[in-house]
C-alpha cells in the first residue's frame, strides 16, 4: 500500500544484529488505494488463481479435526480413573490448538463465503469446542490485522502483563512493572496461562454490548464449561481432575504461545500518526518462520505470517504458493522481507523483551 526504505532505528530501541527489528517509513495511508504498491501485488496474487476457495481441503480438515477430538474424548472415557489420562490431556491440548487454528480461518472468510455461515460454525469451534469467546476474539483479531504493532491500536502490544517498548517499561505500574524487569525469562511460563485467560476473557466480554449475539455467545461458552468440568469430574478424582485441567490447560496455552509468539514480537513498533501504507504496515511488522509442511500443520500456515497479513482471506495451503511471489515483490520494492527459522524467531523476541525492560532493571527504585 510507497516504495521508500524503512528508517533506521531510533537510539531506545537497537537493531538486533540479525536484524529483527526495523522501524518502517512514515505514511498517511491506511487503506490500499488503486494504483498503490499493494494493489500490484494483488493482481498478481488473483492472477495466479490464489484467492480460490479451498473447498475439498477444509473439508478434509475440519472433519479430522473433529475426529481427533472425539477420539481424545473417547479415549478419556475409555480410561476412566487413571493417571494415564493426563497423557490425554496432552494430546487434546494440541487438538484444541488445531480446533483455534480452524475458528482463525473461518473468522477470515478463508472457509465460507458467507458471513453467517462463518460466525456459525466458528462458534461452535471457538466457544462450545474450545472455550473461547469467538467474538470477543474476532473484535480483538480484527484491529490487529488493521494496526499490527500500533501501541495505541493494537490490542496485542497494549501492556498488561507485559510490556513491549522501552517506552511502555517507564510509564508500568504495579505487577506490570514487576514483572517486567524479568519478562524476558519468564515469558514462556506465562504463555502456559494463555489458555486460562482465553476463557476469563471470553466471559468478560459478555458485559460488553459492541459484542453481537452476548445469549448466543454466553451460552455456548457456559456449556462447554459445564461438559467439561462435569465429564472430568464424574470420571477422575477431584487432585486428578484438577491435574487434568493444569496438564490441558497450560500445554493449550503454551501451543497457542508459540504459534502466535514468533509472528510479531520483536518487530517494529509503531505510535501516534504513524501509519506506513498498507504493504509496509504488513510486510515490516511481521516475521515469517522457515519449515516444510509439519511447521506448517503445527502453525496452521500463520508460519506465512507477512502474506496472511497481506491476504487475510486467503486459504491457509496457498500462503506458501504466494510466498515467492510476494518475497520477490518485496525484493522489487525496496522492503524488507524477514523470514527465520522458529528457534531464532523465539530468539528474536525474547531479546525484544528482555531489551524493553531495561528502564525497570535499572530503576528500581518505584
Amino acid at each position: 500500500m510507497s516504495a521508500q526504505p524503512p528508517a533506521s532505528v531510533p537510539p531506545e530501541n537497537p537493531r538486533p544484529p540479525d536484524r529483527a527489528v526495523y522501524e518502517p517509513a512514515r505514511s498517511t495511508s491506511t487503506v490500499p488505494r488503486p494504483g498503490s504498491d499493494f494493489a500490484q501485488l494483488s493482481k498478481r496474487i488473483v492472477a495466479a488463481g490464489l484467492m480460490r476457495r479451498r473447498t475439498g481441503y477444509y473439508t478434509l480438515r475440519i472433519t479430522l479435526v473433529i475426529v481427533l477430538y472425539a477420539v481424545g474424548w473417547a479415549v478419556f472415557l475409555l480410561l476412566g480413573e487413571s493417571w494415564w489420562s493426563l497423557a490425554v490431556a496432552g494430546y487434546l491440548a494440541l487438538v484444541f490448538g488445531q480446533v483455534a487454528l480452524v475458528a482463525h480461518d473461518v473468522a477470515h472468510r478463508q472457509v465460507f463465503r458467507r458471513r453467517r455461515a462463518s460466525e456459525r460454525v466458528g462458534r461452535l469451534a471457538g466457544n462450545l469446542g474450545i472455550g473461547m469467546g469467538y467474538g470477543w476474539w474476532q473484535d480483538k483479531h480484527t484491529r490487529h490485522h488493521a494496526h499490527p504493532n500500533h501501541e495505541e491500536l493494537d490490542p496485542d502490544v497494549t501492556p498488561d502483563l507485559l510490556v513491549w517498548n522501552q517506552a511502555q517499561a517507564r510509564s508500568a505500574r504495579g505487577l506490570t512493572r514487576l514483572i517486567g524487569r524479568t519478562q524476558a525469562f519468564l515469558f514462556l511460563p506465562l504463555l502456559a496461562l494463555e489458555g486460562f485467560n482465553l476463557h476469563v476473557s471470553g466471559v468478560r466480554a459478555l458485559r460488553n454490548r459492541a459484542v453481537k449475539r452476548r445469549g448466543l455467545e454466553g451460552s455456548l461458552l457456559f456449556a462447554h464449561f459445564g461438559l467439561y468440568l462435569t465429564a472430568l469430574f464424574l470420571v477422575l478424582p477431584p487432585v486428578l481432575a484438577l491435574t487434568f485441567i493444569a496438564v490441558h490447560q497450560c500445554l493449550f496455552g503454551l501451543y497457542l504461545g508459540s504459534i502466535f509468539a514468533p509472528n510479531h514480537k520483536g518487530m517494529p513498533m509503531m505510535r501516534g500518526e504513524e501509519r506506513p501504507d498498507f504493504l509496509r504496515r504488513q510486510v515490516l511488522t511481521s516475521r515469517n518462520v522457515c519449515g516444510g509442511w509439519f511447521t506448517d500443520i503445527a502453525l496452521g500456515g500463520l508460519n506465512h505470517q507477512i502474506e496472511h497479513h497481506l491476504f487475510p482471506s486467503m486459504p491457509s495451503p496457498q500462503l506458501r504458493k504466494a510466498q515467492p511471489m510476494v518475497r520477490q515483490y518485496c525484493a522489487e520494492m525496496g522492503v524488507d522481507y524477514l523470514e527465520t527459522g522458529l528457534i531464532a524467531s523465539y530468539r528474536q523476541a525474547l531479546r525484544s523483551l528482555h531489551h524493553a525492560g531495561a528502564p525497570l532493571r535499572t530503576d528500581r527504585s518505584r
